[in-house]
């Protein structure tokens, strides 16, 4: 187990009693979670019975493969020594019993096996190695579930056994959802042999299975081959599952187990080939059962599935068929005659982006490289035109100094008539012309206008507007030697092909590419300070919030959440789940919480902006932050009117004269609510993260089907554009959380816009036009130590504007990519924590000198702990000087026109291009994923990066180089910030004081929910009335039901 979230200390003990108390003792556990478990922490959970918690002097003296060679050494015993079954029983008191009476008839031990109570059916489920069989298993047990309430299943799941180690992986359980139910247990197997698709014990197991008395018993085979049919032996149905690509439908007459298989799945249905796959296994079916004279193609066992996608109709044809054949096989107790399962029918093809969309990811790689190739074309024209035109103005003897204002002047004077007086430079002429015809308008534009820029950017003060404001800025700052230092440096290029070259691939910031920067300058008085907090309950965290807001020229409040809320839950008793309230994150459960939270500020000021880095749940939390700021402003409204007597400031707490808005609500007059929401939605500055792909990709959080993930946001940005709000970014791309898992600066870019445009294809195919959702669009990026993160902004913003201006159409604003940084917290390390504010002050000012759009920096204890209060304050001041002493960031492009930088910009881009094209031959994004293709590249990098740190070849000052004498992690000494117990228990009782309250209500509210979501309309426009009354784990609980949960994949 790796834990980095706090609560470590509950979560090992608990589970540590849950395995002794169900008589498995035996289980080792293990546990490491870098520098946050401390040593005496370690001490105390080994000596209460975890096995090792690695630390990171364990990762530096033993490496990955010592620390697992140390596990499966410590792991090796012999199981049957435990003992054997003491009672048969189905339910979860007494699985451990049937386990281990499996376990002794895998080692051929005698197990006395009682009769089945009943009859008991078995469905043996067999296909080829990665088709989806237990992904469709688990979608199957879902639906027996929930249709036959009283009913038990047994799950035996079987993977093979390689010939050479002798190991199997036996990982199918990860799979499954469906093992939340107590209801449903599992046991997996091994072949013990190669060449097998079974045990040659499951019979013994399908028997003991039947003994201890459950009623429907699956048994899943390990991938097969086009001969394999030995499920059939043991099964009284039996389903093979399938994907399209089976190569020629020749191929078809080849697999044995269509001529014995009750049922048959073509999973995957949404991949291409799957219409003709469905049309030919039908067929193909007919002819193995012999079924010519009928029945229709429609009435065949033979479906289409999506298993991936929740309630996917295919499935429930499936499920449908399979509980017909077992009533009529098995009698009435298998009747179901109000199925959940509806409708029936074809899966849904394509269903987040279309099918012609295909390949978008190439399309844009071609986009951003035609741009660059005409570019360079034109770049190449100038070129030979300036030649010509200046060798003219040689030859001519012409007046003046032939400057590039002067040039230009002669070639327009030249290309404006046809006829030369001078005959001697007829010819000359005559080359001019014809070339300026391969010169561009656009080309043409720019070098008549680079003098004008020049002189702009010569003047005391620039101006510029922004959303109709214009906003005057000085050019120049002073030093203590009287250098007037300019904010913005031009180039000091005469040459055409030099001005293009500049104009065309990096420019002035604030103008197209935006290689430079999205915004002309930057704003005076105010830095791009944005510091994550979260720690405790909402009344501490709003504490930190208020002290880093002091002295600062805006609010901007970054809002960390403990694990237990990012899983979308509430804060509870059971030991793991109230270890992690408001550890590492504020816990936060309702409406309620969310208005202590952000008490004092208010949220409506043009000044104020709100991050919240939530991604699951996101749909929620927004919801509920807007439910808070229209609360804010509906008391204001209130104490204007005079209808409540209290100071204006009182409007921004969550209280007045001891009242809470509930109590207040009543004042308003009817439809002013919705009136005051809706306004207060489009002034309300702020982001949410809300990206489902990079949760997947790497870090976890997902909570929902990524399917209905993916509706919620597209449901979100719906909204937005309807109302409005152009204020508030929809989602933030994270690439942050990319690195953190181990990618490195290139893949973490590369994912991360192929994510950002994967949105774009996803809010269009909702109906969107570009212009109507990309402003709201926003990133956030790790800056690190590698020379890569220097460009990773200009990359960004690059790669980004020529894509949406070139290829979707966007117009300026939906241009410019606005993105976060945050100091890597991987490059955080507990050995010699004080060397981790040099790290950070470097990444930090390559964030700046790139002009980040906001900017984190970690504290040097968050390899070990939350924050402290000293230690934020450090972190902000690296920033302050940064921005207020160090002299080269007074000028605002200052990497700008550096050898080095410009070649890293057009490496590092043409590296993510050419990912882009790997994940399109993928599928795309969705398609990656799938096959879970970023996933792995993550890890194998990260895997890279461990094995150099671990042997010395990646030197880290402190860790495996200049190391303190006597070696190991100075942390004794470091303050540990934990959430008391006092804190834990006070957010209990408020989420059961809350719910209590709102009891009356709740549950027609959830069930509202639940319609909208089930008949396709805008959940978040519901779930904005919906957090009003229920609790952030009764409406995700609420959600499961009708969106799917996450199905995890290894």
């Amino acid at each position: 187990v790796s834990s980095y979230q706090g609560g470590h200390m509950e979560f090992f003990k608990y589970m540590i009693d849950l395995l002794r108390e169900r008589d498995a003792g035996h289980i080792k556990v293990f546990g490491g979670g870098g520098g946050v478990i401390v040593p005496k922490e370690i001490a105390e959970l080994e000596a209460y019975g975890v096995t090792k918690i690695f630390s990171p002097e364990d990762g530096r003296t033993m490496g990955l493969d010592g620390m697992i060679s140390s596990m499966i050494v410590a792991c090796d015993f012999d199981p049957t020594e435990l003992g054997g079954a003491q009672n048969f029983d189905n339910t979860p008191e007494h699985w451990l019993d049937v386990a281990r009476a499996i376990t002794l008839a895998e080692e051929g031990k005698e197990v006395e096996i009682p009769e089945a109570p009943h009859p008991v059916p078995v469905l043996g489920t067999t296909g080829t190695g990665g088709a989806g069989k237990s992904s469709l298993t688990d979608e199957l047990v879902l639906r027996f579930l929930a249709d036959y309430p009283k009913k038990t299943i047994a799950i035996i799941s079987v993977d093979p056994t390689k010939r050479k180690t002798g190991g199997a992986l036996l990982g199918d359980r990860i799979r499954l959802n469906s093992l939340g139910s107590d209801r449903v247990f599992m046991r997996s197997l091994a072949t013990r042999q190669a060449h097998r698709a079974l045990s040659r014990y499951i019979e013994q197991s399908i028997a003991i299975c039947k003994g201890a008395g459950f009623d429907l018993i699956i048994v899943e085979s390990s991938g097969i081959g086009q001969a394999d049919s030995e499920i059939v032996d043991i099964a009284d149905l039996s389903l093979y599952v399938m994907t399209p690509e089976y190569g020629a439908a020749m191929q078809l007459e080849k697999i044995d187990m269509l001529d014995y298989a009750d049922f048959v799945a073509i999973n995957k249905y949404d991949r291409p080939k799957a219409l003709d796959a469905l049309r030919d296994v039908r067929k193909q079916y007919r002819r193995c059962h012999e079924l010519f004279e009928g029945p229709d193609d429609d009435e065949l066992p033979v479906f289409g599935t999506c298993a991936h996608q929740f309630h996917d109709h295919g499935v429930n044809a499936l499920f449908s068929g399979l509980c017909r054949r077992l009533e009529r096989d098995f009698g009435s107790a298998w009747a179901c005659e109000d199925t959940m399962a509806v409708p029936c029918g074809v899966p849904q093809r394509n269903p987040i982006i279309p099918g012609e969309r295909a390949g978008y990811l190439r399309d844009i790689s071609r986009s951003v490289r035609n741009y660059k190739d005409w570019a360079e074309r034109q770049i190449t024209v100038a070129d030979k035109l300036y030649q010509l035109v200046g060798a003219r103005a040689i030859l001519c003897a012409r007046e003046g100094e032939c400057d590039g204002d002067d040039l230009f002047r002669l070639f327009e004077e030249v290309t404006a008539s046809e006829v030369t007086h001078e005959v001697q430079m007829a010819d000359l002429d005559a080359e001019i012309r014809r070339l300026a015809h391969e010169l561009e308008e656009d080309s043409r534009e720019l070098l008549a206008a680079w003098p004008i820029i020049l002189k702009d950017y010569a003047r005391e003060e620039f101006s510029y507007t922004v959303r109709g404001k214009e906003v005057r800025v000085p050019l120049t700052s002073v030093s203590l030697s009287g250098t007037k230092v300019p904010k913005v440096q031009l180039p000091q290029r005469r040459t055409w092909a030099g001005i293009l070259r500049y104009l065309f691939l990096e420019n002035v910031p604030g103008a197209f590419p935006y290689t430079a920067g999205v915004f002309p300058l930057k704003r005076t008085g105010e830095f791009p300070t944005r510091m994550f907090a979260g720690e405790g309950g909402p009344e501490r965290t709003n504490k930190r919030f208020h002290l880093l807001a002091e002295g600062q020229g805006a609010t901007r409040l970054s809002t960390a959440f403990d694990s237990v809320t990012l899983y979308g839950e509430d804060p509870g008793e059971r030991p793991d789940i109230w270890g992690k309230v408001g550890e590492s994150g504020v816990s936060i459960c309702t409406v309620e919480d969310v208005e202590r939270l952000y008490a004092g500020f208010d949220l409506c000021d043009p000044a104020t902006s709100v991050s919240m880095t939530i991604n699951g749940p996101a749909p929620m939390m927004l919801a509920m932050f807007f439910n808070a700021a229209a609360r804010q402003q509906a008391r204001k409204r209130l104490i204007e009117s005079g209808r409540l007597e209290a100071s204006p400031e009182a409007a921004f707490e969550p209280l007045v004269d001891g009242k809470d808005w509930e109590e207040l609500e009543h004042l308003l007059e009817e439809g002013e609510w919705e009136e005051i929401l809706e306004a207060t939605c489009r002034v309300i500055r702020g982001t949410v993260q809300a990206d489902i792909l990079k949760e997947d990709q790497a870090q976890n959080t997902c909570i929902f089907s990524t399917e209905f993930a993916l509706r919620m946001m597209g449901d979100i940005q719906r909204l937005f554009t309807d109302r409005g709000i152009r204020n508030f970014y929809s989602v933030s791309i994270s690439g942050y959380h990319i690195a953190e898992a181990g990618a490195n600066p290139i893949s973490q870019l590369a994912f991360t816009l192929a994510n950002g445009f994967t949105f774009v294809e996803t809010y269009l195919a909702r109906g969107m036009s570009i212009d109507e959702f990309a402003p709201n669009l926003s990133f956030f990026f790790s800056n690190g130590m590698d020379p890569e993160y220097t460009v990773i902004g200009r990359v960004a913003r690059r790669i980004w504007a020529i894509a949406i201006r070139g290829f979707y159409g966007g117009n300026e604003r939906s241009q410019k990519l606005k993105y976060h940084i945050q100091t890597s917290g991987r490059s955080l390390h507990a050995m010699e924590i004080d060397f981790n504010d040099v790290r950070t002050t470097l990444q930090a000012l390559l964030a700046l000198a790139d002009n980040c759009n906001s900017l984190h920096t970690n504290a040097y204890d968050e390899a070990i702990t939350t924050p402290t209060e000293e230690s934020v304050r450090r972190a902000v001041a690296i920033q302050l000087i940064n921005s207020l002493e160090f002299g080269l960031l007074k000028n605002e492009n200052p990497i700008q026109g550096s050898h080095i930088v410009e070649w890293l910009t057009d490496w590092v881009e043409e590296r993510v291009l050419d990912e882009f094209v790997r994940l399109a031959e993928r599928g795309d994004v969705l398609g990656a994923m799938e096959t879970m293709y970023q996933r792995s590249k993550i890890q194998e990098e990260s895997l890279h990066y461990e094995r150099l740190k671990h042997n010395g070849d990646f030197p880290i000052v402190g860790v495996n180089t200049f190391l303190r004498e006597g070696g190991g992690a100075s942390v004794e000494e470091t303050a540990l910030t934990r959430a008391t117990a006092e804190e834990k228990n006070v957010r209990i009782a408020h989420v059961q004081d809350f719910q209590s309250r709102h009891a009356e209500v709740a549950s027609e509210a959830l069930k509202k929910l639940q319609r909208v979501a089930r008949d396709g309309e805008n959940v978040f426009a519901e779930l904005l009335s919906t957090v009003r009354v229920c609790s952030l784990g009764q409406i995700s609980n609420a959600l499961y039901e009708v969106g799917g949960q996450y199905r995890r994949s290894m």
